[in-house]
């Protein structure tokens, strides 16, 4: 990793038990938590009693199903000084509200060389908060992922020590009953050992709010896009250029019933015509603000979904490795980059 230049995205090295690497990123986030998340009407929505039951029931089955990932909540419930009972709820925001504030875009370039690059758009109040969480457990595969505070690892982008690349966009889904939450699952495929193993899990476990993986495997061929949730997975091998932009395009549940907002239509649409070049370049397209509609690249204070890219990163996979560059703001000089 070589930083290039002063930055407003951090860096935060999470080492030991699952309890401790938790507590560190709960750390990391504490002021940020108290500072602006707390205060928020989507903090009141999240943490509503109305969604006690819910909670606890998710809360059950991560205990069951993942318990390193429960220890993670506990050690982060711990170091942002929060009841566990509020931070699972904060996790399980997908899960809750069909609506969170998760946008985000992800290009998917397939080839002798795959690129991932992906858009990370989120809540405004976290710029400056947000950070690369290096992460290096006992018992599993090292990784890097941006973390928003308070929230685990595996929702946004990261790379592994395993070879995993891994992209993440909202899905709106309507009516779902989560058994698991979604951001639960994305954890824990950063702890599979292999593509073959995330995507076994994702099909084995997609009692979850909506999500968008894009996956791929160094050495490995085959760029996955993969839409889950509601008890639904769709599983499909990316073969041309293309983009995808927070909305189901071929889960049968998401297209029976999804919310689609206007910010989404419109950087699907813009995306496409951009990908459909003979050269296409990942970060131009993901910077773009052309186009008839919303942009792709989002830092309107008054974006009708209330997020702006936060981040950039730009992941190429190969038979030789793994190569990233991750962009703060819309500069040519990365804030981090593989060495």
């Amino acid at each position: 990793m070589s930083i290039n230049r002063p930055i407003d995205l951090g860096w935060c090295t999470a080492r030991g038990d699952h309890f401790q690497i938790g507590l560190t990123l709960g750390q990391r986030g504490r002021a940020a938590v108290q500072q602006h998340l707390i205060s928020s009407e989507l903090w009141r929505q999240v943490t509503d009693a109305r969604h006690q039951q819910r909670v606890a029931r998710m809360s059950e089955q991560t205990r069951q199903r993942f318990p390193f990932i429960w220890q993670e909540l506990l050690g982060m419930a711990e170091g942002l000084g929060l009841p566990v009972e509020q931070v699972m709820a904060w996790n399980c925001r997908g899960d809750l509200l069909a609506s969170a504030p998760d946008g985000c875009t992800t290009v998917l370039l397939p080839g002798e060389q795959i690129t991932i690059a992906h858009n990370e758009d989120g809540l405004p109040f976290f710029r400056g908060s947000c950070f690369i969480a290096d992460v290096q457990p006992d018992n599993q595969p090292g990784f890097r992922a941006f973390c928003y505070p308070a929230s685990l690892p595996g929702h946004t982008f990261a790379m592994t020590d395993a070879g995993l690349v891994q992209a993440v966009n909202n899905l709106r889904l309507l009516g779902v009953e989560a058994l698991i939450p979604r951001m639960v699952l994305g954890r824990a495929v950063l702890a599979c050992q292999n593509l073959a193993e995330a995507v076994d899990l994702l099909r084995a476990e997609p009692d979850c709010g909506g999500f968008h993986f894009s996956l791929a495997q160094q050495g490995h061929p085959q760029l996955l896009s993969i839409e889950f949730g509601d008890g639904h997975c769709s599983v499909r091998e990316v073969t041309t250029p293309s983009l995808h932009a927070n909305h189901a395009l071929h889960l049968q549940r998401g297209l029976q019933a999804q919310i689609i907002t206007d910010s989404s239509r419109d950087r699907q649409q813009r995306g496409e015509i951009l990908v459909d070049a003979t050269a296409v370049n990942a970060l131009s397209v993901l910077r773009d603000n052309a186009g008839p509609g919303l942009p792709i690249w989002r830092d309107a204070i008054d974006d009708p979904d209330d997020e702006n890219t936060l981040a950039t990163a730009v992941m190429q996979i190969s038979a030789e490795g793994i190569t990233w560059s991750i962009y703060d703001h819309a500069t040519d000089c990365a804030a981090y980059h593989s060495g």
